[in-house]
């Protein structure tokens, strides 16, 4: 009789404790929500040197389709948004340090950066494009093996250009330092994203020309910390609404003069 009431009473504890930890996650979980609730902003990062996704126009404003995306999550949070602004290849870190709440600055959904972070649904859908001074001798991606190639730092770029087998990966802060390179005749290439390079080529500022088809597709979403599930989840919904009301297509075609967020 006294080994099952003490039989009893350690399956007892034993399921409080599982409440208790199920309670604790739940909570756990409407922090990060809460959290931005309370603050009555949400800070998003992204690079600042990616033209036309954000880039500081010539009155030092950071405009740009990801830009006008933030604001448009912010306030449908009903909260301000907080844009932060930092090299590509630390944006993961800083979010897993708390520097920022997540990364909406055109970052690929990728199987290693899944190990770190979270992401939402793709906002918009892109692919890596090989980019070359306009009237070169190149006329395939394949005729830039042992060249020299430029990529922005911490990007998925540089795989691609290992795969061409460049003889030289240049790292740059972004892609501003890329195609001004590229246009100079520092470097051979260039290996960015497909809008990025017909950005550059409307804006009449780089005597460049895309060579070839995207080397392949990215699904670009927002990144939050594994933790912050509640707010991943708020964004996720908000984004779709976004999605199915035609807001990111509207705000697409703005930007980039082509809807790149259907796949």
């Amino acid at each position: 009789m006294v080994k099952n009431k003490q039989g009893l009473y350690r399956l007892v504890i034993v399921l409080l404790m599982g409440v208790f930890m199920l309670a604790g996650c739940g909570a756990k979980e409407k922090i990060s929500l809460d959290r931005v609730k309370e603050a009555g902003e949400i800070s998003f990062a992204m690079s600042g040197g990616y033209p036309p996704f954000n880039y500081y126009d010539a009155t030092n404003q950071l405009v740009g389709f990801d830009v006008d995306v933030c604001k448009e999550v912010a306030t449908r949070l009903g909260v301000e948004f907080k844009p932060i602004t930092t090299d590509f290849s630390g944006l993961t870190e800083g979010l897993r340090a708390g520097i920022y709440d997540g990364i909406l600055g055109s970052m690929a959904i990728t199987e290693e950066r899944l190990e770190v972070v979270d992401f939402t649904i793709p906002y918009y859908y892109s692919g890596a494009q090989l980019i070359v001074k306009k009237g070169g001798v190149f006329t395939q991606p394949q005729d830039l093996k042992g060249k020299v190639v430029g990529v922005a730092t911490g990007t998925t770029f540089e795989k691609d250009a290992e795969g061409l087998g460049v003889a030289d990966v240049r790292l740059y802060k972004d892609d501003n330092q890329t195609l001004l390179e590229l246009d100079n005749g520092v470097i051979d290439g260039v290996i960015t994203d497909r809008v990025v390079g017909v950005n550059a080529i409307n804006t009449g500022n780089f005597e460049v020309e895309l060579l070839g088809a995207p080397l392949r597709s990215e699904d670009i979403a927002v990144a939050f910390r594994k933790e912050d599930k509640a707010l991943k989840e708020a964004v996720n919904e908000i984004l779709q609404e976004m999605h199915e009301d035609g807001t990111l297509s509207g705000l697409s075609e703005k930007w980039l003069q082509v809807d790149i967020t259907q796949k």
